[in-house]
């Protein structure tokens, strides 16, 4: 089989209609935001933030909480003052909001605590040694021989003994099918983006199985499964005996504990016994979703929430309704024991995001089938160019997907020509950094879905693509959907997408550093509910074509912050149809759309919380 060349990034002209050319024209200098974000993500914080000598305006916080805050900004702090609330701009509110959040971190009303996100809580990920090269089962690595069982036979080799790195020297692979990751422990490492590339010339529905949606007429793999699959084996089994119609995330153990209630931001939990429960352990903090009074307070207990007919809004959601989906039946958190403290407490190493209380109970399970400690580096994935599909109709071109996964990575990798570029499906703490998707018009630059809970994705370039979207298709962008939470992307440049809160009330998400060419839409099923939960965070972003659409979200994301969002106007609004009764006044928000002291919240709150 002869193989397509790479297809070359765009320039200015070589396509017509797009966005970023007209700003090329006027002289715009279009490159990635600067970032020296590595391969791992370390406790260090980039050489080339942006953080002004400004000086702190408004602090309402105690000497130490002023003193940190002017570490980070690097100015002295002003005359104390209240907390702004409600619609506000033209004044910089990121220093305030930060000496807020450091007397509370963990249940500010507004500002959630980010500083968890990303492989074992944004550690560095680590270089195990190699233990087989594709090579030595058979891969050539020519262009033309299909090598795909070479590819999965040294994964299962090195899983099987154990874990370690599996080496794809330089060369081009013809993969016909996709590279299953069952085992924790493997880490796939090339040799570098430009000379390790795996050429994947079926999409999943040819080189694995068709996923089709009878209802609906969709084809799952719109959103879901990777040619690069990170995926515990008996769930994959499960997904297929049950037609994909099942849960899809993590599947529960066995109960160890019950849990008693508990406000948001708790780390120290009282249980029924700890006698299952051992320091180290990931288990499955598992909540009862009644339906309403959950979701109302997911959404931040404000008047619009409370007034949002949530059992004809968001069937998907509720429990007994027709269209429930079963993922939903729980909220599902995964998360580390730190220590045992006595007979009945335990201490986690993450606090709680929601109150717990006897109306919505919550138990300890065991985590289940998963595969953690997983790799993805320095190579680059090149589906075999396709035509674009309409929309939801594609036929899996994708790239890296992580499902059921926990404490895994993928960095320094390159997607071309593909229809989702990285996924994750019920996956914890991941770290996706140093990555570029180009090539052909995508439908999902990421998608984050299922239930998904702190993952990082930084340093990333999404296009320019060298095709225009068909106009039945979608672009999407940074998503989060399905009660999805923690999650932050950081440090990025979009020539093409949007920021995509893609219902089923996610809630307490950030997007920060980023700098983009708007021209994305929004998703997401009518039937799923409201496109944001609380606690949102769109901070320090840099719109270059005027279009504030699902950037600036304070007239419909409940109590979440919009701060130092430049280059739209100072009354923008979101373009978004509003789901909560009452408009932006019942959603208690604040919004700042002028340049921020500190641009990076995810930093920011890092370097504070040290």
């Amino acid at each position: 089989m002869s193989l397509s060349s790479a297809s070359p990034v765009s320039r200015a002209g070589s396509v017509p209609g797009k966005a970023w050319q007209p700003l090329v024209a006027a002289g715009a200098r279009l490159v990635p935001w600067a970032s020296t974000t590595t391969t791992t993500t370390g406790d260090t914080l980039d050489a080339t933030t942006d953080i002004s000598r400004r000086t702190v305006l408004g602090l309402a916080a105690g000497a130490a909480a002023t003193a940190a805050i002017g570490s980070v900004v690097g100015g002295a702090p002003a005359a104390a003052g209240p907390l702004p609330r409600g619609p506000r701009t033209g004044t910089d509110l990121s220093t305030t909001l930060l000496t807020e959040w450091l007397r509370s971190p963990a249940s500010h009303e507004l500002l959630a605590d980010f500083t968890g996100a990303g492989y074992h809580q944004g550690a560095r990920t680590p270089t195990p040694r190699v233990v087989a090269n594709v090579r030595n089962f058979g891969a050539k690595g020519d262009g033309t021989t299909d090598d795909v069982v070479a590819f999965n036979a040294a994964v299962r080799a090195a899983g099987e003994q154990g874990g370690g790195v599996v080496l794809v020297p330089a060369g081009t692979y013809h993969l016909s099918g996709p590279v299953w990751m069952h085992w924790s422990n493997v880490v796939l490492r090339g040799a570098n983006r430009r000379n390790t590339v795996l050429y994947f010339s079926r999409p999943l529905k040819e080189g694995y199985r068709s996923n089709w949606q009878v209802q609906q007429k969709q084809e799952r793999w719109s959103w879901a499964g990777g040619q690069i699959w990170v995926i515990p084996e008996p769930v994959l089994r499960k997904l297929e005996e049950e037609e994909w119609l099942g849960t899809e995330g993590f599947v529960p153990g066995p109960q160890l504990a019950s849990v008693a209630p508990a406000p948001r931001g708790t780390r120290d939990l009282t249980v029924s016994t700890t006698a299952r429960l051992r320091a180290g352990d990931m288990v499955l903090l598992e909540t009862d979703n009644p339906g309403a009074p959950l979701l109302t307070h997911l959404a931040g207990d404000t008047e619009g929430a409370r007034a949002y007919d949530w059992t004809a809004g968001a069937p998907q959601l509720v429990r007994g309704t027709e269209g429930f989906y079963p993922q939903y039946g729980t909220l599902q958190w995964p998360v580390r024991v730190e220590r045992v403290l006595d007979a009945t407490t335990v201490r986690l190493a993450q606090p709680v995001k929601h109150d717990l209380r006897a109306e919505w109970p919550t138990t300890v399970r065991a985590l289940g089938p998963t595969v953690t400690e997983v790799g993805v580096e320095r190579l680059t994935i090149r589906n075999r160019v396709l035509p674009q599909t309409a929309h939801n109709q594609n036929p899996g071109s994708n790239g890296v997907h992580f499902q059921a996964a926990h404490d895994c990575w993928a960095s320094d990798v390159q997607v071309e020509n593909c229809d989702v570029g990285f996924g994750f499906t019920g996956a914890k703490s991941v770290t996706v950094s140093g990555t570029v998707i180009t090539g052909r018009a995508t439908h999902h630059p990421f998608v984050m879905r299922m239930q998904s809970h702190d993952n990082l994705v930084q340093g990333f370039t999404v296009g320019p693509f060298d095709t225009e979207l068909r106009e039945d298709a979608r672009l999407h962008g940074l998503n989060v959907e399905g009660l999805s939470s923690g999650n932050v992307y950081r440090d990025g440049f979009l020539y093409e997408g949007t920021f995509d809160s893609h219902r089923a009330l996610p809630f307490e998400n950030a997007r920060t550093n980023i700098r983009l060419i708007n021209t994305g839409t929004m998703g997401g099923s009518a039937r799923s509910g409201p496109y944001f939960g609380a606690r949102f965070a769109h901070w320090g972003i840099d719109v270059l074509n005027d279009r504030p659409y699902a950037v600036t979200v304070g007239d419909v994301a409940p109590r979440s912050v919009t701060v130092g969002v430049t280059g739209v106007a100072a009354d923008a609004a979101s373009g978004l149809k509003p789901d909560y009764p009452g408009g932006a006044e019942a959603l208690a928000n604040v919004t700042d759309v002028t340049a921020t002291a500190v641009r990076d919240l995810y930093e920011a709150q890092r370097r504070l919380a040290r």
